[in-house]
Formats: structure tokens, C-alpha cells, sequence
């Protein structure tokens, strides 16, 4: 069946406006790849030759560099994990049993949404600086583990999975336990999937809080110790090398939504994978 008129002016509009929200990427990696003195010559050389490696070779050469990319990876892979854990737990809990307050103690749950960040930096730096944690994994992993947004997704996800399923495990005497692990929560890999990737990214890209919690360079995240290598001057004199460091910064996360891409589609038009 050919697509009528109205079908291939949405289909016009949807690469228009995909092409629209490429650009500032492509713009992003050609500047990543032209020489700092180049660009402070001339505003019309970004997209004429020579081109060079030169601003990520730079990275590179900084061994401290590999360090924060462990680093990274450690904090945002046990933090996305954890998180996955816990807010599956409290959204099957929330969704399946009854207990008494459950509705008061969701209403708290999501109430956590609405609190800015920086309201909570001082009572959370004083808590960690008195328990010796600060840095430290477990200083930089433990405050980001309360997920509002995780716990209220896996609720709505659990309710929409039929009853009938943990009926019939019940009728074969299987415990919660195990009907949670082996029945329902296999079915919430696209649901998981998505939150995965929210969790991982807000952990990668977060620099408010390692720069209060990381003091010491050996426990900078890539976010923070990409920062500290910049001059005062990085806007104009090293646009080239800035713009390296964030493409560096972005690939890791660009290559996890990659392959869970169809998962996270399938969360979001409620089908599955």
C-alpha cells in the first residue's frame, strides 16, 4: 500500500527535524577534529581541510586520563546496577503487596522528584564527610541510589503485567521471591533497559557532586578530570581540544544506547523487543 500525502509530509518532516538535531553533533566532532591554532585564525575552516587527530591524541597522552575512565565506568556501571535492584524491588512492592502508609509512603517516594539537588549538597557532604567516605566508590556511588524517577517507572511497568501470571506460579507453590526473579522481573527488560540507560547517562555526565566528593585527582570521574584540564581560556584558545573532550566523554554512553535501542523503543510504545 503506497503511503498517502499526509504520510510522506510527516516522514519529510521527521528526517527535517532529525536532520536539525544532528547538526550541533556533526558541528561538535568536525571542531573536535581541527587544529586549536586553525580555529582561532580562521572562522571559515571548520569544514575545509587539514584535519587532525591531534586534540584526542593530547587526551590521551594525560595518563591520569585511563584512571578516570575506570573511574567512570566503576561509579556509573555499580550505580546503574544498584539502582536497577533497588527500584525494581520497591516498584514490585509497591505494585503487588499491601501493607499499611502504602500510599502515603509513595506519595514521599515521588515526592523525592521535586527536590532540587543543591538543596540537599550540604546535609549529604556533612553526612559523608563524618562517615570518612568522601573519596571513595562508595562516597560517590551511595548518594545518587535514591531514584524517585526509577522506583515510580517500575511501579507503573509491574502493574501493567497480569496477575494471572503470579497466580498461576502461586498455584505451583513457587515464593515471592522466586516469582518476582524467575516470573515478573524478566518480563521488565524493556522497561529496565530504558532506566538503564537514564541511570547510567545521569551517573557518566554527573560533575556536581564528584566535585565535591572527589578532592583527590586518583578519584576524579572523566567528567570531573576532563574539566581540570582545561585553561581559563578554553572557550576561544582550545575550542578544538574542548570539543575532543566531549565527543571522548559521549562515546561510551552513544555505544550503550546503540545496543539498547530497541529496547528502550519497545518501553516506550509498550510492545516488546
Amino acid at each position: 500500500m503506497k503511503p498517502s500525502l499526509f504520510d510522506r509530509v510527516l516522514i519529510a518532516a521527521a528526517i527535517a527535524l532529525a536532520i536539525l538535531w544532528m547538526l550541533p553533533l556533526v558541528w561538535v566532532f568536525v571542531l573536535s577534529l581541527k587544529s586549536n591554532a586553525v580555529l582561532m585564525e580562521r572562522t571559515d575552516a571548520v569544514f575545509s581541510t587539514p584535519f587532525t587527530l591531534r586534540n584526542y591524541a593530547d587526551i590521551l597522552a594525560n595518563p591520569a586520563v585511563f584512571r578516570w575512565v575506570l573511574n567512570s565506568c566503576v561509579v556509573a556501571g555499580v550505580q546503574t546496577l544498584l539502582v536497577l535492584l533497588l527500584s525494581s524491588l520497591a516498584g514490585y512492592g509497591f505494585a503487588r503487596c499491601e501493607f499499611r502508609g502504602k500510599r502515603v509512603v509513595f506519595a514521599l517516594v515521588l515526592a523525592g522528584l521535586a527536590v532540587p539537588e543543591p538543596a540537599v549538597v550540604i546535609p549529604l557532604h556533612r553526612f559523608f564527610a563524618d562517615l570518612g567516605l568522601h573519596n571513595s566508590y562508595a562516597g560517590l556511588i551511595l548518594p545518587r541510589l535514591a531514584a524517585p524517577f526509577g522506583v515510580f517507572l517500575m511501579t507503573q511497568f509491574f502493574k501493567a503485567i497480569p496477575r494471572e501470571l503470579e497466580e498461576a506460579a502461586l498455584m505451583d507453590n513457587a515464593s515471592r521471591w522466586t516469582i518476582f526473579w524467575r516470573v515478573i522481573l524478566p518480563l521488565t527488560l524493556p522497561a529496565q533497559a530504558t532506566l538503564g540507560i537514564f541511570s547510567f547517562l545521569a551517573a557518566w555526565n554527573d560533575y556536581l557532586w564528584p566535585l565535591i566528593s572527589a578532592t583527590r585527582p586518583e578519584m576524579y570521574t572523566l567528567t570531573l578530570g576532563l574539566a581540570s584540564t582545561q585553561t581559563n581560556f578554553a572557550q576561544s584558545e582550545g575550542l578544538g581540544f574542548l570539543m575532543a573532550q566531549a565527543v571522548f566523554a559521549a562515546l561510551p554512553v552513544l555505544v550503550l544506547y546503540a545496543f539498547f535501542q530497541r529496547h528502550i523503543v519497545a518501553a516506550v510504545s509498550g510492545s516488546r523487543p
